[in-house]
């Protein structure tokens, strides 16, 4: 079944101005703003503004214009951030979520960039 992009969720709508939000980076076609509820001193979400469910979505039916764009935006909204380990920061993680197995809360491609302290392991180690 191919990808149902619903235009009324929280993304779409921060896209159109309807909802206020803190940006970081904005280019032709991508949008990074501060999470409303970090989990990281550096939290920040890189999203494309081209109606992407999720990223294997992107991937598949995104521009090459719009993957250049978006994959130089993750770049700058690190450098702006200082958490680039190669320019002095200390690492950072990215995470995108697809799905109900991937919890995904927001149907809008999203990528999270957190950084600022030690973040654990990605995932708990299986039992057994």
């Amino acid at each position: 079944m191919p990808y149902a992009y619903d235009d009324q969720n929280i993304f779409a709508k921060i896209l159109r101005g309807e909802i206020p939000n803190k940006t970081v980076l904005e280019t032709e076609h991508s949008l990074a703003f501060h999470d409303v509820a970090p989990q990281a001193p550096v939290h920040v979400l890189v999203i494309p503004k081209g109606p992407y469910v999720c990223h294997d979505h992107f991937a598949l039916a995104a521009t090459d214009a719009e993957i250049v764009d978006f994959t130089r935006a993750v770049g700058e909204v690190c450098r702006l951030s200082g958490v680039q380990p190669g320019e002095d920061g200390d690492g950072f993680r990215s995470i995108s979520n697809a799905g109900e197995h991937g919890v995904q809360e927001v149907p809008h491609f999203h990528l999270h960039i957190l950084g600022g302290r030690p973040l654990g392991r990605m995932l708990a180690r299986a039992k057994d």
